[in-house]
């Protein structure tokens, strides 16, 4: 049990993040469309936590608007129990014209996962019996983080079984932790479910193997489903790092909030909530132009129909095979590989990598590559012209190295 603390304690640690404010030196917020902040004002109304007392239940929804409203069930990630810690996503929320319910869980060691996820049903049951005028419970969505992501389907399907999202639902998960789930469940959600995976490629916290094992085995149809993959850049000499805490800054911090996040939870709503096209173009848009492309410079997102995990289990703090996933059988299932990393210009493999990395040009460009360490110290520059490279990183210690090239910024494992 005592592992157990430590490790929960790290996760505590990084899922908790300084108020920052949206600061990005090189895109402003998008100005129109999908991912462009709403118009109305974000109120706020408080209920008592009965299961985390202290710690109350907030709804965010338009000020403006006097009908209730498509609503969105948020799971925060383990120990993100302030809302101040993700306030930027609450207040986009309620800014588009819908509430959003944020209900803080106990995460002391003496609580239990069932009782966690006992506590985000109760909170969320109680914000809607409270306030019908202000939540319409025929549409809503799920969205939850971290241990909030994996906790969001055991959670949505409970409601769907009690009659919740009949004009529309949808689940989004982000770097999610383990599912908690009947397998049973995850053969019986209705047809109608809208959903969509994230995971982050510098993410070393949750096994990438934990979400393309829900990806496989739901039963939501193809077309109603996606899965991506959102990596690291460098745009004039900032970085734009895709990690665990990616989605919890206290506000939206850079532009990788609103184009990777923002941008396609707006989509999601209009597709879900108004059967908007697209919107669905854009969050199931199954590598539509429009679902992954990401401000010039910064590298696109990855969409995968058939997911694959580059890096091993020990890469990640929560392995999927660990003795606390109830689903750790199914780990093996999922296929390890080491693709290439397809950037906008390079391909880059093996990854991770024992001796040689090569770097194949996919357009004529002259390449700049720098290699840094995990502390940013610059160990390795190098120009090259021809169409293919390969690197000796033979010497370096083993660990976690970032390779820049051409300002996309892509971390790879030194064996």
């Amino acid at each position: 049990m005592k592992k157990y603390l430590i490790k929960f304690c790290l996760l505590l640690f990084i899922s908790i993040s300084g108020y920052a404010q949206y600061a990005d030196p090189n895109f402003p917020i998008p100005a129109t469309g999908y991912g462009s902040n709403g118009l109305y004002t974000v109120a706020v109304e408080s209920l008592v936590n009965l299961n985390f007392i202290g710690h109350p239940i907030k709804v965010y929804h338009p000020a403006e608007v006097t009908t209730a409203v498509p609503t969105i069930f948020y799971s925060h990630a383990y120990g993100g129990t302030d809302p101040e810690n993700i306030i930027g996503i609450l207040e986009f929320i309620a800014k588009k014209g819908y509430a959003v319910v944020f209900v803080p869980y106990a995460t002391a060691n003496t609580v239990t996962i069932d009782e966690r996820y006992q506590t985000l049903v109760n909170g969320f049951g109680r914000a809607a019996t409270n306030y019908p005028d202000i939540i319409d419970t025929t549409r809503v969505g799920f969205l939850g983080h971290s241990f909030g992501g994996g906790a969001s389907f055991g959670i949505s399907h409970q409601f769907f079984e009690e009659g919740w999202g009949t004009n529309g639902r949808f689940i989004y998960a982000l770097a999610q932790w383990y599912s908690y789930i009947d397998p049973a469940d995850l053969t019986t959600f209705p047809e109608d479910v809208k959903v969509l995976f994230e995971i982050f490629n510098d993410d070393d916290t949750n096994d990438h193997r934990m979400a393309v094992d829900i990806f496989n085995r739901i039963n939501t149809p193809a077309a109603e489903k996606d899965f991506l993959l959102v990596s690291s850049s460098t745009v004039n000499g900032y970085n734009y790092v895709a990690d665990h805490v990616l989605p919890n800054t206290a506000a939206a911090y850079d532009a990788l909030d609103y184009y990777a996040y923002y941008r396609l939870l707006d989509a999601l709503c209009d597709y879900t909530f108004n059967g908007n096209l697209d919107g669905k173009n854009v969050a199931l848009g199954h590598g539509s132009v429009e679902q992954v492309t990401m401000p010039q410079g910064m590298g696109n997102l990855q969409q995968l129909n058939q997911p694959t995990v580059s890096y091993p289990q020990d890469h990640y703090l929560w392995r999927c095979d660990d003795e606390m996933n109830p689903r750790a059988e199914f780990c093996d299932d999922v296929t390890a590989s080491t693709p290439p990393f397809v950037l906008n210009i390079v391909k880059l493999y093996p990854n991770p990598v024992n001796s040689s990395l090569s770097i194949e040009k996919i357009d004529s460009k002259s390449l700049d590559i720098i290699i840094s360490n995990s502390l940013g110290r610059r160990i390795y520059q190098y120009n090259f012209d021809n169409k293919t490279t390969t690197l000796d990183v033979s010497n370096l210690e083993r660990g976690i190295y970032f390779i820049s090239i051409n300002g996309i910024l892509q971390k790879f494992m030194k064996l």
